[in-house]
């Protein structure tokens, strides 16, 4: 008997019809995959699984029975539990009571803390980390023991059902391989699980069928994960054909002039000794490992880390260290990694995130003109395609992607000499990637230096003109793309050869 059924779902918040009639099977035992551009509909539909939304129209059933699900406890008692990709975790809580938070283990109304810890360590020893104190803070862990922790909770709830909403986006190679085991053990013992990722290589290695939506709607369902053809998803997702997945290595823009020159760089614990530069027009590219000192450096050089030794230099003017406001001042950019606390005022309309570095612009005798502003921020969101593409909507409203494109759109307002791009496509899907890619390219050609941080090593051989490898905080490697393959790059990474 199917477990889960969806049937004509709609959803409508204020000027957007989120869900426009949706349709999903899940099979007990099974992953079935979620696919989608960003603002098609998937995290809409994972609150209407969760219980956070309830739909304008449509049905849900539960094994043949159908059921309402009011509110998030509602589901959570018949066992569907949500893995959000941001975690709903609370920082000063310790490991056990985020895992217990809201179904506490207690007696006479007094918590029995022991009991809790002793379930919450055979949990984290069921997830593969015993490790994990049920004592410690979970503000203290790191992205990836935080996943664990959220997925150790749904476990808790004995979940039939559980959510995942792009689990990998922060985990290096190890910790992904162990949370597909943990998934494999789940789907083992009859737990369904609903994965939602846009890295279509994790479909194939965990997935059995897929569900593509489009525009809130349904326009594929029961798809097999590993047979159908990559092209074919693309242009479900896309609505037309999409010739490549990662972007085609540019002709080269690359001028004479250096933009920014990095010399003996450092931050105590977190990189040493890192010296590079950057032409106008360049592409440079840094490959490591979660934890290698990636974004510490991109953050240190925009100034939002003071450097323990070593200068930054832009245009040939050394920058003081640890000041963004010079960094910005002298035109250098970042989109950072974490684009929710980091990079974006969630609470207010797209228009005031848009023009947050250039507001120097629209002050005219203590005045704002708004309506400059207005045009500058609508005209960067057309050219980024960003859906909604309206300047007056809150940004916590948009979707992952659009939020992203939100920060791009700031320094395509500002205009930069330098710009520091963290996972410029984490949580991007396929065709907006396709459209990222072509901005960076455009971005070079324009004669911008760009300095570029992913994860996925594919990424930075297609859009770099070199590309660095960082290996616990050292250059090891500084290397032509050209003619550089994946395997080569994995294996500095990974053995610490430097090349």
């Amino acid at each position: 008997m199917t477990l889960l059924s969806v049937r004509g779902i709609v959803k409508t918040f204020p000027g957007v019809r989120a869900l426009d009639g949706v349709d999903l099977d899940v099979e007990p035992g099974e992953v079935h995959c979620l696919l989608g551009q960003n603002g098609a509909g998937k995290s809409t539909l994972i609150k209407v699984l969760a219980g956070a939304h309830q739909p304008d129209a449509g049905e849900l059933t539960w094994n043949g029975e159908p059921v309402t699900l009011g509110s998030p406890v509602d589901a959570l008692r018949l066992g569907i539990a949500t893995m959000y990709q941001e975690l709903d975790l609370v920082p000063g809580l310790s490991v056990a009571d985020n895992i217990f938070l809201g179904h506490e283990r207690a007696r006479f109304g007094f918590t029995r803390i022991s009991q809790a810890r002793d379930e919450a360590a055979r949990l984290m020893a069921r997830l593969g980390h015993p490790d994990i104190r049920p004592s410690t803070e979970v503000g203290k862990l790191s992205a990836a023991g935080q996943q664990l922790v959220s997925m150790a909770r749904a476990l808790a709830h004995d979940a039939r059902l559980l959510v995942m909403d792009e689990p990998t986006a922060a985990l290096a190679g190890e910790e992904v391989d162990n949370l597909f085991r943990i998934v494999g053990e789940l789907t083992a013992d009859g737990v369904s699980v609903v994965y939602i990722s846009h890295r279509l290589e994790e479909l194939r290695r965990i997935g059995h069928r897929v569900t593509v939506l489009k525009d809130g709607r349904t326009v594929g369902t029961g798809l097999d994960a590993r047979t159908t053809p990559t092209a074919d998803l693309v242009a479900l997702m896309a609505g037309r054909k999409v010739e490549t997945v990662f972007g085609p290595r540019h002709d080269g823009h690359a001028r004479a002039t250096t933009v920014l020159e990095v010399d003996r760089l450092a931050r105590d614990g977190e990189f040493e000794d890192v010296s590079f530069s950057v032409r106008a027009g360049e592409v440079v590219g840094i490959a490591g490992l979660v934890g290698s000192g990636r974004s510490e450096l991109l953050e240190t050089i925009f100034g939002a880390r003071k450097a323990d030794r070593g200068t930054v230099t832009v245009a040939g003017k050394p920058l003081r260290p640890g000041s963004v406001l010079a960094a910005v001042k002298a035109g250098v950019g970042l989109a950072p990694e974490e684009r929710k606390s980091q990079g974006l005022l969630l609470d207010l309309p797209v228009v005031h995130n848009v023009t947050l570095a250039s507001l120097d612009r629209y002050a005219k005798l203590g005045f704002r003109e708004r309506a400059k502003e207005l045009d500058d921020a609508g005209e960067s969101l057309r050219r980024l395609d960003l859906r909604p593409a309206d300047p007056r909507r809150i940004v916590r409203t948009l979707s992952g992607g659009n939020q992203q494109k939100a920060v791009l759109a700031r320094w395509l307002v500002r205009g930069c000499e330098v710009l520091l791009l963290d996972e410029p496509t984490r949580g991007v899907d396929v065709g907006a990637r396709a459209e990222l890619y072509r901005l960076i390219d455009e971005l070079a050609a324009s004669g911008v230096a760009i300095v570029l941080v992913s994860s996925e090593i594919p990424e930075v051989l297609g859009l770099s003109d070199r590309v660095l490898v960082l290996r616990e905080g050292r250059v090891l490697a500084d290397r032509r793309s050209a003619g550089l393959t994946e395997a080569e790059v994995l294996d500095v990474i990974l053995e610490g050869s430097a090349a």
